[in-house]
């Protein structure tokens, strides 16, 4: 594969293709539809052409775009998916005797690890990394089930205002300072002051529409060291899942390092942070003081592999160990290594676009419907995850609490024609369309560009590093360029609240949180307050039902699809799994030798 580091030249190019024309002649797979194959290896950001070609480059790297989608659509129309087993393996290893030769655990995944501080963390590759070295008070096991973590146990007030936790004792964080109740109350100070800009503050306190705040907290009390009392100002239903978040920071190196612990790390968890260099890598050591089960690794190394060919191969290689994601398309080039299992699961991730409703041209509804008409999902999911998924139904996947299937937004090009038409913009107009440059963003940004050019919106699509696209979205809105971001989001907290408010809610728009469709519905709020306020689960249907319905048809985002996470091990690999929201776990991890 190709790096950053390296200019890509046609020798690079013309050498890469000979091999594929020659393992294809070889192998009598994928007859002439060599674009599968290649994509992972020709795409380049438009940046990089910019930088390093000028403009005739990056003309170039439209075509190639474009002719590299069509080959892949071609296979991925036609293909059928591997089918999974009952236990969820797509592939199994053949050789399960296989040994690992070092005792260091190395993970390969997809996206980049953007912050080591729990509390101000906005992806899952975060939530997966900062896991190792933080806990929280409660949990969700393998099975999604929620347990106690530093909290053994906790009761709950008949009217739901009041919360009382049994700590658990003898824990101790990795500088040697004692986790009691005074270091959850600390930390919870810290997240709720606004003078801190974490982005966790908006968990625990309401931004009401006038701009003043409402918190949902009314006092934390510590009558001892190890009974910890939270008293709420209402009835929150999601409060024990919205823990499963909230991580204890030792507070002798919060008092040290301040909103700097990003670089100091200091938790109660079962890993040791020694090196976080985003971009590239984050590292890990066992942490030989754990108050729970140790590690059964020495090391654990988390690599930054935007390209989904170069983990690939790292994986059948031995250079990694466990890959994430593992695109569909990869299937085929992992078959014949004996000793990796590809699983599945089902996941909560919701695939989309924001559609930015200030600007102009998205403001009118009709122009939006038409967009998510002129959408195909399902070639959308058989291109993207050769039919491991399913179209969007509502504006949550269906695995979420309270959620209810609208009216689908079927395929069809002549209605969405026909609404462009009626909103005056019969001869479309022109869009930029940002999103992370990995392989698999670059291809799902490709094909809606393809999609909407049928009804005349040209879209520009720009990849952009993931750093570079967070820091373009969280500004202020007088600021804001955005017209459309592609993204996609999973609440970890599993609730209903979890997957819209900070998405769509009226005062979640950036740089508070990101409601990048600058969506503003007051019967939308409503519904999602008077939802989050009432612990009666009939209540709680009618009111996240009428909200997924107004979000559904005011269409602030191209409603996409819900794919299954597909991922892969060395057969030598245990007790390493990824989550339904896409974050994975290697608090278990062992490695056969």
């Amino acid at each position: 594969s190709l790096h950053d580091a390296l200019p890509i030249s046609k020798a690079h190019v013309s050498k890469w293709i000979a091999a594929r024309f020659l393992y294809i002649a070889k192998t009598q797979k994928y007859k002439n539809t060599f674009f599968v194959p290649k994509i992972n290896f020709v795409i380049v950001t438009k940046q990089q052409c910019t930088e390093r070609k000028g403009e005739k480059t990056m003309k170039m790297y439209k075509k190639v775009m474009a002719a590299a989608l069509a080959g892949v659509m071609t296979v991925s129309m036609s293909a059928t998916a591997f089918a999974a087993d009952d236990d969820g393996y797509i592939l199994k290893a053949t050789n399960e005797d296989s040994k690992s030769s070092d005792n260091d655990l190395v993970i390969a995944i997809e996206g980049s690890v953007s912050s080591m501080d729990p509390a101000n963390i906005p992806d899952t590759n975060a939530i997966s990394a900062t896991r190792g070295v933080y806990e929280t008070l409660v949990s969700f096991d393998e099975n999604q089930e929620l347990t106690g973590k530093l909290a053994e146990s906790w009761e709950v007030s008949d009217d739901s205002l009041t919360y009382t936790f049994k700590l658990r004792q003898g824990v101790k964080f990795q500088d040697g300072t004692d986790f009691n109740a005074a270091a959850v109350k600390a930390n919870y100070d810290r997240v709720v002051n606004k003078d801190n800009n974490l982005r966790q503050r908006r968990t625990f306190i309401v931004t009401n529409e006038d701009g003043s705040e409402t918190p949902r907290v009314d006092s934390i009390e510590t009558p001892d060291d190890y009974t910890l009392v939270i008293k709420l100002t209402q009835a929150w239903a999601p409060f024990i899942n919205r823990l499963t978040q909230f991580c204890i920071i030792s507070p002798a190196a919060l008092e040290e390092y301040g909103n700097d612990i990003m670089n100091h790390p200091c938790g109660t968890g079962p890993y040791v942070c020694t090196e976080w260099e985003e971009g590239d890598h984050t590292s890990f050591k066992r942490n030989d003081d754990y108050w729970g089960d140790k590690p059964g690794v020495d090391t654990v190394t988390i690599k930054e592999v935007p390209e989904a060919g170069a983990r690939t191969a790292m994986l059948q290689t031995g250079e990694a160990d466990f890959i994430y994601p593992t695109p569909s398309d990869q299937i085929e080039a992992i078959k014949g290594t004996d000793d990796v299992n590809i699983l599945t699961t089902d996941s909560n991730i919701m695939r989309y676009v924001t559609l930015n409703m200030d600007l102009e041209q998205l403001s009118d509804v009709k122009v939006r419907q038409a967009m998510n008409y002129a959408i195909d999902k399902d070639a959308y999911i058989q291109l993207m995850y050769s039919g491991y998924g399913k179209p969007a139904t509502s504006v949550v996947p269906s695995i979420i609490g309270g959620y209810e299937e609208q009216e689908a937004y079927t395929y069809d090009v002549d209605k969405a024609k026909e609404l462009m038409k009626e909103a005056g913009y019969e001869d479309g107009f022109k869009l930029t369309l940002w999103g992370d440059n990995t392989t698999q963003e670059i291809k799902g940004m490709t094909f809606i560009s393809q999609q909407l050019a049928q009804i005349g919106i040209e879209v520009d699509v720009q990849p952009m590093e993931p750093a570079t696209v967070s820091d373009k979205i969280y500004v202020d809105k007088e600021d804001a360029e955005i017209n459309m971001w592609y993204v996609n989001w999973s609440a970890s907290d599993f609730t209903m609240d979890g997957s819209l408010r900070s998405l769509l809610y009226s005062t979640m728009c950036p740089p508070t949180s990101a409601n990048t469709a600058y969506f503003n519905d007051a019967d939308f709020d409503k519904d999602m307050d008077e939802g989050l306020a009432t612990a009666n689960e009939e209540e709680q249907a009618k009111y996240y039902g009428d909200a997924q319905k107004i979000a559904w048809e005011a269409c602030p985002w191209l409603f996409l699809g819900n794919d299954q996470i597909i991922y892969s091990t060395k057969s030598y690999l245990s007790g390493v799994y990824v989550s339904p929201d896409g974050a994975f776990n290697f608090a278990n991890a062992t490695l056969a030798q």
